[in-house]
């Protein structure tokens, strides 16, 4: 069983994704359950934990929606203001809807790489501790040193860094990227997510071993234990395909692997991270 722990919706018509214009190709038009379905049901995806694209309230709602109507999307990590007085009231009427798995506020998208050790920010994250709630980390390079002062002050916060904390590939300079990745792996709450690796090489001409030394040094610092398998669809159409997406992972793990281990990789960790629940027929 494959669960994709990463994976995205959107309606352009909602207007509230300011990141999604037209010179965006491929990205720029609908992306709804339907459309995903055949690759599910092609690659033997039995679930996937469905990621906020949009910094508000309004599209958390509409990605819940979509949790209620389809057994496969096993949960979803939303998107509330942790800047905001309002978060405690806002995340207590979150949370007593069902499917609600983690926060992800859009930190590569703000101007200040400190922005999360803000006060307010850091008092509204204590309440993710008290509900076990988790805390996707969308970063690169820039917020590596906030996001360490962050761990050290809540060391019992549950994050998930995505998509490797989005490594140049295309340049191939590891020696940065390495040091931070092991920085982070020593804090036990914190695990990794395999995922979007092809936006970050060359789109025209990345090949399937180039993501080789990132996969075998995140699988060498965090373990087969705090990995999880994420598509990162329908982002990764803008470079490829999900079935290259998936087999770019597969690929390149290491043959020495066991078979429990890939199966924590491709499912049990996501399961564990987010405290999947049994759905309908389609759960295990």
């Amino acid at each position: 069983m494959i669960i994709d722990a990463h994976q995205h919706f959107w309606k352009i018509d909602r207007a509230d994704y300011s990141w999604l214009s037209k010179d965006m190709g491929v990205l720029y038009q609908d992306y709804l359950p339907e459309d995903l379905n055949p690759l599910l049901e092609k690659h033997g995806i039995a679930g996937t934990v469905l990621i906020q694209a949009a910094p508000t309230y309004e599209e958390t709602l509409f990605l819940l929606s979509l949790y209620e109507r389809y057994d496969w999307i096993y949960g979803v990590v939303g998107w509330v203001d942790l800047s905001s007085p309002a978060f405690p009231k806002q995340l207590d009427s979150l949370m007593k809807r069902p499917g609600i798995v983690g926060l992800r506020p859009m930190l590569q998208d703000l101007e200040n790489s400190d922005w999360i050790l803000q006060e307010q920010v850091i008092e509204n994250l204590k309440w993710l501790i008290r509900y076990n709630l988790p805390l996707d980390l969308l970063i690169n390079n820039k917020h590596i040193s906030s996001i360490l002062t962050l761990l050290k002050t809540l060391p019992n916060l549950m994050t998930v860094i995505d998509h490797m904390a989005k490594p140049n590939i295309t340049k191939g300079d590891l020696s940065e990227w390495k040091e931070d990745m092991y920085a982070l792996s020593q804090f036990p709450n914190v695990w990794c997510k395999m995922s979007g690796l092809m936006t970050q090489a060359n789109p025209a001409m990345w090949k399937t071993e180039d993501f080789e030394p990132y996969i075998h040094h995140i699988v060498q610092t965090f373990g087969p234990s705090r990995l999880l398998f994420g598509s990162d669809w329908p982002v990764c159409l803008s470079a490829g395909s999900y079935d290259e997406a998936l087999q770019i992972i597969k690929r390149n793990l290491q043959e020495n692997l066991t078979n429990e281990e890939m199966d924590k990789i491709f499912s049990n960790n996501a399961k564990a991270f987010y405290k999947l629940k049994k759905r309908g027929d389609s759960h295990e």
